[in-house]
């Protein structure tokens, strides 16, 4: 896949742009703010999550950047275009896989995939996209009969059938049950890896996040509070690990630590050896999450109630127009 880049200078090779670069974004349903300021950049290759509760404005936030709502305020770039004066080929970047799956009972999953293979200059050959996402045995198959989680590998199928630079991914796991959302994960992680698509991934599920994403960023009150890896948002939430061992004398000890490998190798040279019974738990992204939530003095239920809830229907030209 190309790589859209800015113009080199002075002879030196500059970095590419960022697939998504977001300031001071707005949106205002009436009186009520979901949006008031957010600040993002999703650069090239990345799987980015957008992590809030349910209500946060992260719907709201993919239907602007994906050209389907119009934003009150702030300036948004979509691989180098504003997604509010959208053109067919600049749509023609980008995928898309919403939280249901569209109603194509009738169609087989070969002939579906072939049909909007068409729409698309550089589109998978409808076979190969098949053998991609792992539904070969079910080509003939009509896509009424097919499992959940073969309809939402299906859903992938159409949302990449056009080799988008760009991936969004609205809840994509609601509802799934833990063996389609590990066989989900599974093939996500394999489109990062073997095709280096850019991913944007909306969820409130913080193991999904954490399992996923290269970055994550934290959506409270309309606006995004922290942003970076788990060990970049951890640190900043002074989240700290726990190491666990047996003591000399049989004894079961714990020591809550900003910096467990400095107490492993204190408890190495005490020990003179291995450490017995070692364990080290570092925090999850629930325990980063919860910890930021309290330290900025409000529950997940208290954001949503203060900005109330992403509006109740995505617009109907994401219906209507989004191949996936």
């Amino acid at each position: 896949m190309t790589l859209q880049e800015t113009a080199p200078e002075a002879g030196h090779a500059s970095a590419p742009q960022p697939a998504i670069r977001v300031s001071g974004l707005r949106m205002r349903y009436g009186t009520r703010d979901v949006l008031s300021g957010l600040d993002l950049e999703v650069s090239r290759g990345e799987l980015f999550a957008l992590l809030g509760p349910n209500g946060a404005g992260k719907s709201t936030t993919i239907e602007i950047l994906e050209g389907y709502r119009a934003r009150s305020g702030g300036d948004a770039e979509v691989l180098g275009h504003d997604p509010g004066h959208e053109d067919a080929a600049w749509r023609g970047r980008l995928g898309i896989v919403l939280q249901a799956s569209r109603d194509h009972g009738r169609w087989r999953v070969g002939d579906l995939l072939g049909h909007f293979a068409r729409f698309y200059p550089r589109a998978f050959e409808p076979a190969e996209l098949i053998r991609l996402v792992g539904l070969t045995a079910q080509t003939t198959q009509q896509v009424s009969t097919l499992s959940g989680g073969q309809r939402r590998r299906l859903d992938v199928a159409l949302g990449i059938v056009g080799r988008p630079e760009l991936l969004f991914l609205d809840e994509p796991t609601t509802g799934f049950d833990p063996e389609a959302r590990r066989d989900f994960h599974d093939l996500i992680r394999g489109l990062r890896d073997n095709l280096g698509t850019t991913m944007l991934l909306t969820t409130h599920d913080m193991s999904e996040a954490q399992q996923l994403a290269d970055r994550i960023g934290i959506l409270q009150h309309g606006r995004i509070t922290a942003c970076g890896t788990l060990a970049e948002l951890s640190a900043a939430a002074r989240t700290r690990s726990e190491v666990l061992w047996t003591d000399s004398e049989g004894l079961p000890q714990r020591r809550l630590t900003a910096d467990p490998s400095k107490v492993v190798w204190e408890l190495h040279q005490q020990f003179q050896g291995p450490i017995p019974d070692l364990e080290v738990r570092r925090p999850t992204l629930e325990d980063t999450y919860l910890r930021m939530i309290a330290e900025d003095g409000a529950s997940a239920e208290g954001a949503t109630g203060e900005h109330g809830s992403d509006t109740a229907e995505p617009s109907a030209a994401r219906h209507e127009e989004s191949a996936a």
